[in-house]
């Protein structure tokens, strides 16, 4: 990190009362993220994020598909690109709703910067890795979605002096998310080739579930919502028993997408006896809801976002370097081929039966 950076942050600290504060650096993610864990002379422990501002910028609100094709990747998936500002109104937002994101002691938007509070070390990844009863803790993640799933979100997000949009989950962000699977596993799997008429006809079965998954945004959409971003908070009640991170690239979107990103976790093995029970907590909590067309919608759904991820881990592995992300990999293939298995699906389960051996399903 250049000293230019340390100098930006030493003077972030000072301004906000924490330069006498201990710095502990904590381990990051695939991201430009970086953490440390603060310790003042006086008071608990605090969370320092900084969030290097990068190159490409956010979707605009009103821009075109156009627009967006020639802003780039971030523009198309309606990423906040790093964004701290949509972190502190988005962790503001959520907490206004009884949930638990951490509240902000201070921030510096412009240079990347905020310091927030510290929900403590409880993931729910390593509870679990460490021999805990993971049932209690997806059934509190069900009820934290359950919580979000009975709101309908804001147009803008408003907190601690910031405003972000929430954008919706669109056909365009869909179809860029269902296009890293062509574009980037036959880069990792050589021998794999998608030829003009595979990626027409690849074109063609997602449009429809494009348009289902545009038409069904409609409550907020964490994005990321999985066992390495959720901690747990047994002395907190109901929902906000579930502390909340790395939300900020949130939009509105179908509710079977945080689902699909819990239930379909590249990280960590999610039973397929866990999966029916997790859904059925969440019928059980939204007695309302058209079981039978949100069941569909999270198979469909499902595919996309695990196909996605396929494709983003594809691309990790490739462009940027990083192998490790490679050995996910054959979780995901079982995901989906758990989700292939709606008959509704059948003509997208032959597509990857005719393009895709089961060789290369590793």
């Amino acid at each position: 990190m250049s000293s230019d950076r340390e100098t930006l942050k030493a003077e972030f600290l000072r301004s906000a009362g924490l330069d006498a504060a201990r710095r502990e650096p904590l381990s990051g993610d695939a991201s430009t993220r970086r953490y440390e864990r603060l310790y003042p002379a006086m008071g608990g422990s605090l969370i320092f994020m900084d969030q290097p501002p990068v190159e490409s910028d956010p979707c605009p609100p009103d821009a075109t598909p156009e627009q967006r094709r020639a802003g780039g990747y971030n523009a198309l998936a309606r990423l906040a690109a790093g964004r701290v500002d949509a972190f502190v109104a988005a962790a503001g937002w959520l907490r206004a709703q009884g949930l638990s994101a951490p509240r902000i002691e201070a921030h510096d938007a412009g240079h990347g910067l905020a310091v927030l509070e510290d929900l403590g070390d409880d993931l729910y990844a390593r509870l679990i890795e460490d021999g805990a009863d993971e049932w209690p803790l997806y059934d509190g993640a069900i009820e934290a979605l359950v919580r979000l799933h009975a709101i309908t979100p804001p147009a803008m997000l408003s907190a601690d002096g910031a405003d972000w949009p929430l954008l919706d989950y669109d056909a365009v962000a869909l179809r860029t998310a269902g296009d890293l699977f062509v574009e980037w596993l036959p880069k990792l799997k050589t021998d794999l080739t998608f030829g003009a008429d595979a990626t027409a006809e690849w074109d063609a079965l997602w449009t429809p579930i494009y348009a289902r998954g545009a038409a069904g945004a409609s409550v907020f959409c964490h994005r990321d919502y999985h066992a390495e971003n959720l901690i747990w908070l047994p002395g907190r009640e109901g929902a906000a028993r579930v502390g909340l991170l790395d939300f900020q690239d949130a939009l509105r979107a179908h509710p079977a997408w945080d689902l699909s990103m819990l239930l379909h976790d590249a990280r960590r093995d999610v039973s397929a006896d866990l999966e029916a029970a997790a859904l059925g907590r969440y019928f059980a909590l939204r007695p309302d809801a058209d079981r039978a067309a949100l069941t569909a919608d999270y198979h469909a759904l499902g595919a996309l976002n695990i196909s996605r991820i396929l494709g983003i881990f594809a691309r990790l592995v490739t462009r940027d370097a990083k192998p490790r992300y490679a050995a996910f990999m054959p979780r995901l293939w079982e995901y989906l081929d758990r989700c292939l298995g709606d008959p509704e699906l059948a003509a997208l389960k032959a597509w990857f039966d005719r393009n895709v051996p089961r060789d290369a399903r590793q």
